[in-house]
């Protein structure tokens, strides 16, 4: 069978260069998608730069629109199309198939439980199909109901899509620790689920975040606080820029401190990508490195602790 990996839209390079890294070989990219042959051995190996990744991919020969739709029907009921040209053929098809809601996440929901195929047109009588696909989200591509007055920023799109992502979530009872906290769209996301929060910054927080029941504010900088200046903590998220490597550290001390069950950190890009320190966060027991829909040139740290469930 064959692996296909489907960059996020503007990061094609990104994915190249990290399978080109890997040793990976590949045909050449069908726009956004990049199909490895069956004989790299890859597995189930997700690189960070993949919005979704297609495991065990069939190339099917198809005469027609009816005959396409009759082929994925027979293999699997749910299905998202990436067409990287026109849409003509693709749509047509997907008009004889059972239409898939993507309808935007409440804060809180569970990612969709069913199983969600990928297929695209390699050319005129030849499709590209994948039952098995790691995101369950049509293009890797989650979308939320967002709140536009609550949170001071966009950015905690990113903290609710890690948390859609790890399959687990903050609540009432859990202690998180936000580092880098200002102006507080992360701390408000898990203020919001019910969980109590210490923000630490230099600069102040936005000030109706800042009176949210469970709320507690310190100053200070994220990289200098301690594991030990604080309580364990069920959560340490934290979405401070920082170069790769000083952001490495950060996340090693709290990873090996024993006083952190999860750990979520934004890994800022600044420039060419650095492969290698993202490699490094990779590297860490218990932890994977993903680009998520809301990242921008960045990537998503997400570790718990080995054995441990959070």
């Amino acid at each position: 069978m064959t692996t296909a990996y489907l960059a996020p839209e503007g990061f094609e390079t990104e994915l190249r260069d990290e399978l080109a890294l890997a040793g990976v070989r590949h045909r050449h990219p069908h726009g956004r998608l990049v199909i490895v042959d069956d004989d790299a051995g890859l597995g189930r190996w997700e690189p960070a730069w993949a919005a979704n990744c297609w495991f065990d991919a069939e190339s099917i020969p198809v005469t027609s629109i009816g005959d396409t739709a009759r082929a994925l029907r027979a293999r699997q009921r749910n299905w998202a199309s990436y067409a990287p040209g026109p849409r003509g053929r693709t749509a047509l098809v997907e008009a004889k198939l059972p239409h898939v809601s993507a309808k935007p996440l409440a804060l809180g929901d569970p990612a969709p439980s069913a199983p969600l195929g990928s297929w695209t047109f390699l050319s005129h009588d030849l499709v590209l199909a994948a039952p098995d696909c790691s995101s369950p989200f049509p293009g890797g591509e989650v979308t939320f109901v967002e709140d536009r007055d609550g949170p001071p920023s966009r950015a905690y799109r990113k903290l609710w899509e890690a948390f859609v992502r790890l399959g687990r979530r903050p609540g009432p009872g859990d202690r998180c620790l936000d580092l880098g906290a200002s102006p507080g769209g992360w701390t408000w996301t898990m203020a919001k689920l019910g969980a109590s929060v210490l923000a630490i910054d230099k600069a102040p927080l936005d000030p109706a975040v800042e009176a949210m029941p469970g709320v507690t504010t310190r100053v200070g900088s994220a990289f200098g606080i301690e594991p030990r200046d604080v309580e364990p903590m069920d959560w340490v998220c934290s979405d401070v820029i920082g170069y790769p490597e000083r952001l490495f550290r950060l996340a090693e001390r709290w990873c090996s401190s024993g006083r952190a069950a999860n750990v979520v950190i934004t890994i800022k890009l600044q420039g060419a990508t650095d492969h290698a320190g993202v490699a490094a966060f990779a590297a860490i027991e218990g932890g994977r490195v993903v680009h998520l829909h809301h990242n921008k040139h960045e990537l998503t740290f997400l570790w718990t602790r080995p054995g441990g469930t959070g």
